[in-house]
């Protein structure tokens, strides 16, 4: 459990702490782009690794146990983590790392939803995990990647803001980090029509699939018994 303790501080470490804080400018201006680019991957690649090892092999010490009720409410809460992370990979999104020029456009599609889908579909897939699994592994695993997206999608809004304060303002009146946020809050209002008819039915087929293969991948079953 200290291996696992111990890779989760240096996953966190170099995606909120060297990425997200004051060292990423110091490092840019000694590296340049591609130098900390360079290193940052390098770094999250080694963190990754060690954090899957470590969680494979530590122990198994329970914390709790869901109700069947709430195992088939964390299946269908991966739904719109799918669809999420679908529309991150295959629109424009202006939070997305190379995307930046998109900032000053108009808000559209799943944009109007949230300005962080793909941190959203990792929020989402990790909480559930933290809560569908219920062990000591699980909460320090799954909550490494919870807490680098907790606080990584305030950071990389205040990047945008320093980059770019008059388009950062006009995205930040009508967009939101929670889903649905602005839109609940009036600033926004969600058009269906903007959103490609292809990013649902893949996120479908893709949480179907991946519930029918979790049991032969992973080794547990994600489906409740």
């Amino acid at each position: 459990m200290i291996l696992l303790l111990l890779a989760a501080m240096l996953w966190v470490g170099v995606h909120i702490g060297l990425s997200g804080t004051a060292l990423r400018g110091v490092l840019l201006r000694r590296l340049g782009t591609g130098g900390f680019m360079a290193v940052f991957s390098l770094l999250s690649v080694l963190a990754i690794i060690a954090l899957v090892m470590a969680y494979r092999h530590a122990p198994y010490i329970a914390l709790f146990n869901a109700p069947v009720w709430l195992r088939w409410l964390l299946v269908l809460a991966m739904l719109p983590a799918f669809i999420l992370f679908v529309a991150s990979v295959t629109a424009p999104n202006p939070t997305a790392a190379g995307q930046e020029a998109t900032l000053t456009k108009q808000v559209r599609g799943m944009q109007r939803v949230t300005r962080h889908p793909m941190m959203c579909a990792f929020g989402i897939w990790a909480a559930v995990h933290i809560i569908g699994n219920g062990d000591a592994a699980g909460l320090v695993f799954f909550g490494a990647f919870l807490v680098t997206v907790v606080a990584g999608m305030p950071s990389i809004d205040r990047k945008l803001a320093d980059r770019d304060p008059y388009g950062w303002a006009s995205l930040a009146a009508s967009t939101s980090i929670v889903p649905f946020g602005a839109i609940l809050a009036g600033r926004n209002r969600f058009v269906a029509g903007e959103i490609a008819w292809f990013i649902p039915v893949i996120g479908v087929v893709a949480w179907a699939l991946t519930l029918g293969a979790h049991p032969h991948i992973i080794g547990v079953p994600a489906i409740p018994n």
